[in-house]
């Protein structure tokens, strides 16, 4: 190797060792999770390819590379090239609306050569990084009314086209990610009533102009089962059984009867969590929630030593996409929510949440990284 060559070796060197390598674990655990529930969904598969668990490996293997790239770089580039993103994701969301493959009833995915890409992901990176940048621009001054509106603006474009694929939970995850991002710049309580009553107004005209048929009876059996015991509200129930049937240490992976004999519809997206506790049990379960908290806590942990206000945004609104995905996945299993199609954090089968999911993992990294090197000696640094 050339002289030259090895001070770029010793840097990243360096920058590895100051990573967060609790945080790195918990990922790493999620996805063998993952791997492993939706491997056993396959067996029961008619066919003996495992092509899911190949395609997963693939999105796992891209999104390492991804994470170490973004590990690796200065994050705080990510202002400068904020509203290209935004604009980008943007129009892939307008794109997709006329070029787009309907999948599952939803009009959200770029199929090219059985490979296929869901831009509403990448939004959700694109508007966390968006909000953070409009934010950290206006801290120094008290908030006012125009940063509701404006950045109101920022989130409700996206979440329109969102809207017409049309894609409830995906919306939910851009709105959830703006209210907190919200709350903690600032707002006045005074104008929450009237940011309740626009959400409440949102909501209705998306009732009556956007929400498909199957999206409202989601809703309607959440609200009361009874009304389609043998559709919606009989996915929910069946994710029940499967939980309730776990026991302690679970029938072992490929032995559930729920997922295996196909009782469980989605099980490996929607209800992967029902999976993970009917074939790995109450120890299972309690692994995946432990790494969900360990990684809530070391989130939790970067956010207050934060000191500037791009880097506390992108921390909260990176968290609240990753908090509001497992609450509503593990809602949803338990039959606390209705089914919206929003899958567990780098747990459930799906390439382009997974890429999503490791791109904002590999920016809380940079964040670690960059404030564990502006503590070390000026030797380790340099």
């Amino acid at each position: 190797m050339p002289t030259q060559h090895f001070p770029r070796a010793f840097r990243i060197l360096g920058q590895m060792r100051s990573a967060d390598w609790i945080f790195i674990l918990v990922i790493f655990v999620l996805f063998l999770l993952g791997l492993s529930a939706i491997y056993s969904v396959e067996l029961s598969q008619d066919t003996a390819s495992l092509l899911q668990v190949k395609k997963q490996v693939a999105a796992g293997l891209v999104g390492v590379v991804l994470f170490l790239v973004l590990a690796l770089s200065n994050f705080k580039l990510l202002q400068n090239y904020s509203l290209a993103l935004y604009v980008a994701c943007v129009l892939l969301l307008v794109g997709v609306l006329f070029f787009g493959s309907t999948i599952r009833g939803s009009t959200g995915w770029f199929v090219v050569g059985g490979i296929s890409l869901q831009p509403v992901e990448f939004m959700k990176v694109s508007l966390v990084i968006a909000l953070a940048a409009y934010f950290s621009r206006r801290t120094a001054r008290p908030f006012q009314a125009r940063h509701l509106y404006e950045s109101g603006l920022i989130m409700l474009l996206p979440v329109v086209l969102v809207l017409l694929q049309p894609d409830l939970g995906s919306a939910s995850v851009l709105v959830g990610a703006w209210l907190v991002v919200l709350v903690c710049a600032g707002l006045p309580w005074r104008f929450l009533f009237g940011l309740a009553g626009a959400l409440a107004v949102l909501f209705l005209m998306s009732w009556q102009f956007l929400f498909a048929d199957y999206q409202r009876a989601r809703i309607l059996s959440f609200l009361d089962p009874s009304l389609d015991p043998l559709g919606q509200g009989y996915n929910v129930t069946q994710a029940i059984i499967a939980i309730g049937s776990g026991g302690l240490f679970g029938s072992g992976l490929g032995f559930g009867t729920q997922s295996q004999l196909k009782f469980l519809p989605e099980s490996q997206t929607d209800f992967i969590f029902a999976v993970i506790a009917e074939e790995l049990g109450f120890f299972g379960v309690c692994i995946l929630l432990a790494a969900f908290a360990v990684l809530f806590v070391r989130l939790r942990k970067q956010v207050l030593f934060s000191r500037d206000d791009f880097t506390s945004f992108i921390l909260l609104g990176a968290g609240a996409v990753f908090f509001s995905q497992f609450l509503v996945n593990v809602g949803m299993n338990l039959g606390l929510f209705p089914v919206t199609g929003i899958g567990l954090p780098f747990v459930s089968y799906g390439g382009s949440s997974l890429l999503a999911m490791f791109v904002l993992a590999g920016i809380i990294e940079s964040i670690i990284i960059r404030r564990s090197l502006s503590h070390a000696p000026s030797d380790v640094v340099s």
